[in-house]
C-alpha cells in the first residue's frame, strides 16, 4: 500500500469507534521501513492513548453517579450566570442512562463547561440532548433577581428545573450545595461538574443556552459587548454602562456601586 492509501485507511479506522484492532495496526505501521509510515503509527499510538484516557475519565464520572445507590433515575443539576451584571441565571437538570459503558454510548469530553471551548460546548450540548433520557432548562430574569436576590433565584432555578423535568428523578445531584425546600432526595457535590457526568452535562447545556441568549441580546444592545462577555463585569462592559447607562436586562442590584461612583464623578 502507498502512504496515501495507508493514511486514508488510518483516518477511517480512527473515526470508527467500534474498531478494536488498533494495536495490531499500530504495530504494523511502526515496523514499516518507511519513516513517513512509522510517524503515522506513532501518531496513531498517541491518539489512541489520549482516547483511552478520555474514555476512562468519563467512565469514572458515570461510576461516580452510580455510586450513590441503585437508583433508576438520577438527575444532575447545575446553574450558570450567578455573577453577571446582566441577563438571567439559568439552570439545567439532566437525566442520563447511567448504565451506558460502551465508548459509543458515553458522552466523551463532558466536563465543567468553563473548561471547554465554545465549539465543543455547542457540539456536546446537541449530543447531550440527543442522549439524555430527559432534560429541563430554566431561566430566571434580572427583574426577579433584583426583587428576590441572587441567592433566592439560584435556589429557585434548581428547584424549577428538577420539578419540571419530564421524568421524576429518584435522586438529584446538585453542584455545590443542597437545594433548599426540595422534597425529594438530594445530594450535593463540591465541584460536581468535574466529578459527576450528570452535573457536567447540566452545566454544559445551561451554559450554551445562556450564552446563545446573550448573543441575541447583543443584537439588541450592541454597545455592551454581550457577544464577548455574556453579561459578566468585564472592563469593557463596565465602561459601556458608565457611558451609555443600563439596559432592560441589567441587574440594577448588582450595579449600585458602579452607578453611584459614576454619578459622583459626574457631579464633581
Amino acid at each position: 500500500m502507498s502512504y496515501s492509501e495507508i493514511s486514508s485507511y488510518v483516518l477511517k479506522i480512527e473515526n470508527d469507534i467500534k474498531y478494536i484492532n488498533r494495536a495490531s495496526i499500530i504495530e504494523m505501521l511502526v515496523q514499516d521501513h518507511r519513516k513517513t509510515v512509522q510517524k503515522l503509527g506513532n501518531k496513531m499510538y498517541k491518539s489512541t492513548e489520549l482516547k483511552e484516557k478520555e474514555f476512562q475519565r468519563v467512565k469514572k464520572m458515570y461510576e461516580f453517579d452510580r455510586s450513590f445507590g441503585n437508583y433508576k433515575y438520577i438527575a444532575g443539576v447545575d446553574e450558570v450566570g450567578r455573577g453577571p451584571l446582566a441577563g438571567p441565571i439559568v439552570a439545567a437538570a439532566v437525566i442520563l442512562d447511567l448504565e451506558a459503558n460502551e465508548e459509543k454510548d458515553l458522552i466523551l469530553r463532558a466536563n465543567d463547561s468553563k473548561k471547554l471551548s465554545i465549539a465543543v460546548r455547542k457540539e456536546l450540548s446537541y449530543i447531550i440532548k440527543e442522549k439524555a433520557l430527559a432534560y429541563k432548562i430554566i431561566a430566571i430574569d434580572n427583574n426577579l433577581i433584583d426583587e428576590k436576590g441572587i441567592g433566592f433565584c439560584n435556589n429557585q432555578v434548581f428547584l424549577d428545573s428538577c420539578d419540571e423535568i419530564s421524568i421524576v428523578p429518584d435522586l438529584v445531584l446538585s453542584d455545590g450545595y443542597k437545594i433548599k425546600n426540595f422534597s425529594n432526595l438530594n445530594e450535593f457535590v463540591i465541584k460536581g461538574d468535574t466529578k459527576s457526568i450528570s452535573i457536567a452535562c447540566a452545566s454544559i447545556i445551561a451554559k450554551v443556552y445562556r450564552d446563545e441568549l446573550m448573543f441575541k441580546y447583543h443584537d439588541l444592545y450592541p454597545n455592551y459587548g454581550f457577544d464577548r462577555n455574556v453579561g459578566y463585569g468585564t472592563q469593557e462592559h463596565v465602561l459601556a454602562i458608565k457611558k451609555y447607562g443600563t439596559t432592560p436586562i441589567h441587574r440594577e442590584s448588582f450595579l449600585r456601586n458602579i452607578l453611584e461612583n459614576n454619578n459622583n464623578n459626574n457631579n464633581n
